[in-house]
């Protein structure tokens, strides 16, 4: 039984079965759907997830990892709109060119901390948020996906004393820090907890 609070409890109560079977629905992606796990992370940020997976799924149907066409259309479809989408076209082209290396990196890292950090490096734009939120949907554990959904409740939880608008590497790191300490205090792990506060704020338990 976990020891949250009981409206956090009450919650994860509800939806633990749902939670522990998406992160292994996670853990199962297979490689050669990695690449299109982080097309759907670089379009998610300020858009619709719904938005982005329709994208992603109409850029595989078309071969976009092996044609290289300008994905800029997919992305403006007032269907499945896409904020910011000239930028986030260039980024899918620059990831695409680099892939092959983050895919090297992937199998040859035997630490998410590591891993997070070169994926950083690798990656146009990518911050701590964006390679954890990538890392986990391939089913890599134990990182933070920080956002405003998530601070909410670390801030109701007293882990932080305010939901920042701008989180750097350093802080970013002390607030994952305690959140595994919390984690490890409620018996329920960092990645469950991550879920449970993303879901009481959408509704849902999604990637």
């Amino acid at each position: 039984m976990s020891r949250l609070p009981p409206k956090w409890s009450s919650e994860w109560k509800r939806r633990e079965t749902e939670i522990k079977g998406r992160l292994d629905e996670f853990s199962r992606v297979p490689v050669s759907e990695h690449f299109y796990e982080l097309c759907f992370c670089i379009l998610t940020p300020q858009s619709k997830a719904r938005h982005a997976e329709r994208v992603v799924c109409e850029l595989k149907c078309d071969k976009f990892y092996e044609r290289g066409f300008d994905p800029t259309p997919y992305l403006r479809n007032p269907k499945n709109y896409i904020r910011f989408h000239n930028t986030k076209s260039k980024r899918l082209l620059r990831v695409r060119a680099v892939f092959p290396k983050i895919a090297a990196k992937i199998h040859n890292s035997d630490s998410s901390v590591l891993l997070r950090r070169e994926l950083i490096e690798l990656i146009p734009g990518f911050g701590m948020k964006e390679s954890s939120h990538f890392l986990r949907n391939i089913g890599v554990h134990g990182l933070a996906i920080i956002d405003r959904h998530v601070a909410k409740h670390l801030k109701q939880l007293g882990l932080i004393p305010k939901i920042p608008k701008t989180i750097s590497k350093k802080q970013y790191l002390e607030i994952e820090k305690k959140w595994h300490s919390f984690a490890k205090k409620v018996g329920i792990s960092l990645d469950e907890l991550d879920l449970l506060f993303w879901s009481m704020e959408t509704g849902e338990v999604r990637k």
